[in-house]
């Protein structure tokens, strides 16, 4: 009885060490697969950051899409800026300010060169143009 209390112990700690170490295991996987995901999104989110200017003033786009219709049709003025206080459109189209991705719908009545003039808080200022063809 006494080596059949022994076997019975020695086969139990046996168990909860297995399982003990199946569990640590796991544990130590699902760290580094979170540290790698956390690492991932890091990265991203530096390449979003970029893709948008980063800390950099910029108009990162200003385009007409389509860039040519027909009298009476319309068409999307589409812009994008970093870092920008205030965003001005010339001829003024109304609905415009500082966005990473923005557009407006117009309906110019004949071909048109829009100016988009964007200031930062120093007071500097970049300028993008678009022509729309009207036909």
């Amino acid at each position: 009885m006494k080596i059949h209390a022994i076997v019975s112990a020695v086969v139990f700690v046996a168990v909860i060490g297995y399982v003990a170490w199946v569990f640590w295991s796991r544990a130590q996987t699902t760290q580094a697969v979170e540290e790698r995901a956390a690492e991932e999104r890091r990265e991203r989110d530096v390449q979003t950051v970029e893709g948008m200017g980063g800390n950099r003033f910029e108009i990162l786009w200003f385009y007409a899409l389509p860039g040519l219709i027909h009298r009476g049709d319309s068409t999307d003025l589409c812009y994008g800026v970093s870092n920008a206080k205030s965003v001005t459109l010339d001829p003024e189209s109304g609905g415009v300010w500082p966005a990473y991705s923005r557009c407006l719908s117009v309906s110019p009545k004949k071909t048109t060169t829009y100016t988009l003039t964007a200031t930062d808080a120093d007071g500097h200022t970049k300028t993008a143009t678009v022509t729309v063809e009207v036909r």
